[in-house]
């Protein structure tokens, strides 16, 4: 996708119903058992069992751990805007403990440059790195072309590769017309050949492929016979790849993430990429990085990615998390914005849009504002009046939500992907 990723989630008002917030006046709903269980978990259960395995193993050594930054008393919902603005900086230096054993696939973007340093910093924080490099277009002539190669940079491959074992993986957004593409064998074969070839003379470790929303914008889906021809090129293409061996590893092969959104609603649509097409494509896709995030729009504003919707989406895809396949959910990667939103919501237009980190501290630090935990969607907010007299509501990730979502992959057993580092503020990876 281009510079702003968007998923259809918003369009349904069906899914809205259980996790609205109310802008016009903010209030704090009780939790579900999930939430409150997932406070339990952290931060009675965890804190105690962490005391002592560091009296047994590190009494002799200080070390950071993930306990730092909540001894530091910021991991809460009652943060203010001064802490942020105080303690956003400061990283743990110790950047290469993990504190969960899923996968983590994190993103880069060319446009927020920062990633490319947060990368190298906290490597070792993640198991997959996809800068966002690559496009797969329709061309005369040819009939195709992988057009990207000019934003590779090898030199901060190597950087990574000395620092660290995180995979690369960059992300190949498919823009072929889908019509053409995938009715022609001669096309598809080409697609697949583009691709390893490229991951070859780049020593790249696979790729994330991006092609579910650009076939359901196209229509393509509504087609049983073209999604199974969909479906078929995904699979022959993650097949491929399998057969290819690692550049770094002979005994291993490429890997292959695919990215799928979610559901538009509880009733699955053709277009939605649902579980029969996890099982279907489970031995050829390594991950599929979902798109949890973009719940809300300027047209319907309100909370990033509440974590009812969350669930939701989640049982869709796997069933209950007490009977799932737990190697199949492994598999699939909790997508979490490292960006959030700023929205107007006087006036009859509506308006705004994404914001990064540097973005939202600016605008505390201009406004000073109040910052209010909503539990039922499981994300802070705050709001604001610009200099036209304008109300504002901002939704951006702090370390309490990223936390909730973390727990709750750890929870169903599943692991995370992040629309993307750039975006962040540092002292967000400590929590990994």
């Amino acid at each position: 996708m281009a510079r702003k990723r968007r998923s259809s989630a918003a369009e349904s008002l069906k899914r809205r119903k259980d996790g609205e917030v109310s802008l016009s006046q903010v209030e704090e709903p009780d939790s579900d058992r999930r939430l409150i269980a997932i406070f339990v978990i952290f931060f009675i259960l965890i804190p105690a069992v962490s005391i002592v395995v560091y009296k047994v193993k590190f009494a002799d050594r200080v070390i950071q751990t993930e306990t730092s930054i909540r001894h530091r008393g910021i991991v809460k919902t009652n943060i203010s805007f001064q802490e942020i603005l105080t303690e956003h900086s400061k990283a743990t230096e110790n950047s290469t403990t993990r504190h969960y054993d899923y996968p983590v696939l994190a993103y880069i973007t060319p446009w927020n440059s920062k990633g490319y340093d947060m990368a190298k910093i906290f490597n070792s924080k993640f198991t997959h790195l996809s800068p966002v490099w690559y496009d797969l277009k329709s061309s005369q002539g040819s009939g195709l072309v992988l057009e990207g190669r000019h934003n590779a940079d090898k030199g901060w491959i190597q950087e990574l590769r000395s620092r660290g074992n995180a995979l690369i993986l960059p992300r190949v957004v498919l823009e072929a017309s889908p019509s053409e593409m995938l009715k022609k064998k001669k096309l598809r074969e080409k697609a697949i050949n583009l691709i390893v070839t490229e991951c070859k003379e780049m020593e790249y470790d696979g790729i994330v492929l991006e092609s579910w929303s650009r076939w359901a914008a196209y229509g393509v889906l509504h087609d049983p016979d073209m999604r199974k021809m969909a479906l078929q090129f995904v699979k022959q293409l993650g097949e491929a790849l399998h057969s290819t061996a690692s550049p770094r590893n002979n005994q291993q092969h490429m890997q292959f993430m695919y990215v799928v959104g979610p559901p538009r609603s509880e009733t699955l649509q053709m277009y939605d990429f649902g579980p029969e097409d996890l099982q279907f494509l489970k031995d050829s896709v390594d991950g599929f990085s979902l798109m949890t995030y973009d719940f809300s729009n300027p047209q319907n504003p309100g909370p990033n990615a509440p974590v009812k919707w969350i669930d939701l989406t989640l049982k869709l895809l796997l069933g209950s998390s007490n009977n799932i396949d737990s190697s199949l959910a492994r598999k699939v990667l909790l997508g979490i914005n490292f960006y959030g939103n700023d929205f107007v919501i006087s006036g009859d237009s509506g308006g705004g849009g994404a914001i990064t980190g540097r973005d939202y501290l600016t605008l505390l630090q201009k406004h000073n504002p109040s910052l209010h935990w909503d539990k039922e969607s499981g994300e802070h907010l705050f709001m604001y009046r610009d200099d036209k007299n304008i109300k504002h509501a901002v939704f951006y990730p702090t370390l309490m939500s990223i936390l909730l979502r973390l727990e709750n992959a750890r929870l169903w057993g599943i692991g995370i992907s992040i629309w993307e580092i750039g975006q962040g503020l540092d002292y967000f990876f400590d929590l990994f």
